[in-house]
């Protein structure tokens, strides 16, 4: 079997852009992958145009050994783009192998491990009390998490202020734990957006609502700082959504610097990389919470992965399989109170409609650009 073709399809979902990546084989058997880094999507397909000049004609079965020449080969390490491109090229070459096999992905990598994985929705609010609404409306579909983000939404004109998004939170947590109770786990996404000193005087502060996780309390960039973080938060860290390698993964990782490894399979990689991370986070009692804000075959990839991992904690995914895109991916995982369920079909068990995907052209995007009250920069 041989690789002939590569593929980048840019297809707008209504809300983002969504990078999907298609590999042909000349035996008929063609797999599909998927690209993180929102909002930077034509970089990726760019990428994904330099690597295809040496990956066709290459066996599709050698994962290990096209991903280090697609990692190494440009004499420069990969950073998050090409990291990105080669993600959604990695797990379209596992999804070929399953399906050469007959076996569905997590097969390959280890088997079952467990029979669903549980997952956490996204739940957003104008209001305390509209958050408290939307939340409840989950719970009652079965999901067992929910999930929101800290000064979502943003208003005043994409203005981000710390005290005042803080104060905020601490509301949403008192409410959300008051109206849900303690069965339902609570999770916040501080989204790098605050400081060291404000970041420990909100983990200190919701601690008592017994969050889940609190997730990305500030900048990726300043492990140091992480670790002044995590001595001083007495509730537990996610952190990893941003990083593309084992490599960065190492700092969090040896140090035991969080609870969670945010391992983003459109963006570390796929799962040839993601595999050996979640090893490495076992040997330190980290489990994985899979970062999936993208489409149905980011999902496909990251439940496979948990499913053959013993080390998982939670899956995000935003909304119910099915929801999204239904017309370019028509086949897509099963999920039923509040988990999704290992798939019987070959590969990764979706099926992906490459007319379809041409009918949703990528339009210009971008994610919010926020600013402090100063008019500095802040992140979103």
């Amino acid at each position: 079997m041989k690789i002939t073709e590569i593929e980048t399809f840019l297809v707008w979902g209504g809300h983002r852009n969504f990078c999907f990546v298609v590999v042909a084989t000349d035996e008929g058997i063609s797999g599909v992958g998927e690209a993180g880094l929102t909002c930077r999507e034509l970089a990726v397909q760019g990428a994904v145009e330099h690597l295809k000049r040496f990956l066709i004609g290459q066996d599709p079965f050698r994962t290990e050994a096209l991903w280090q020449e697609m990692f190494r080969g440009g004499f420069f390490p990969a950073g998050n783009i090409t990291t990105s491109a080669i993600a959604a090229i990695d797990v379209a070459l596992w999804d070929i192998k399953g399906q050469a096999l007959n076996v569905p992905v997590y097969q390959l990598l280890g088997g079952l491990a467990r029979d669903r994985v549980v997952c956490y929705p996204h739940v957003r609010g104008e209001t305390v009390e509209a958050l408290v609404e939307h939340a409840q409306q989950h719970v009652a579909e079965g999901w067992k998490f929910v999930r929101w983000g800290i000064g979502d939404p943003v208003r005043d004109g994409d203005i981000f202020e710390p005290n005042r998004a803080i104060r905020r939170g601490l509301r949403e947590f008192e409410a959300l734990r008051r109206a849900l109770g303690d069965d339902v786990e609570l999770c916040i996404d501080l989204h790098t957006r605050l400081d060291p000193p404000d970041a420990i005087r909100f983990c200190r502060a919701v601690a008592e609502y017994r969050p889940f996780f609190v997730e990305d309390p500030i900048r990726s960039e300043g492990v140091a700082s992480l670790r002044l973080v995590r001595q001083q938060a007495p509730v537990p860290l996610a952190i990893g959504e941003q990083y593309h390698s084992k490599w960065e993964f190492r700092a969090i990782v040896e140090a035991e610097l969080t609870d969670y490894a945010r391992v983003d399979l459109g963006i570390c990689g796929g799962l040839t990389e993601a595999k050996k991370i979640a090893g490495w986070c076992e040997v330190h009692y980290i489990k994985l919470a899979t970062h999936n804000p993208l489409g149905p075959v980011s999902t496909a990839a990251c439940a496979h992965l948990n499913f053959a991992c013993p080390n998982v904690g939670v899956q995000e995914q935003p909304t119910r399989p099915g929801v999204l895109l239904p017309d370019v991916v028509p086949v897509q995982l099963d999920w039923a109170d509040g988990y999704l369920l290992p798939p019987t079909r070959p590969g990764l068990g979706i099926e992906f409609d490459r007319e379809a995907a041409r009918r949703h052209p990528y339009r210009p995007h971008e994610v919010p650009h926020l600013r402090a009250v100063d008019g500095g920069y802040t992140n979103w």
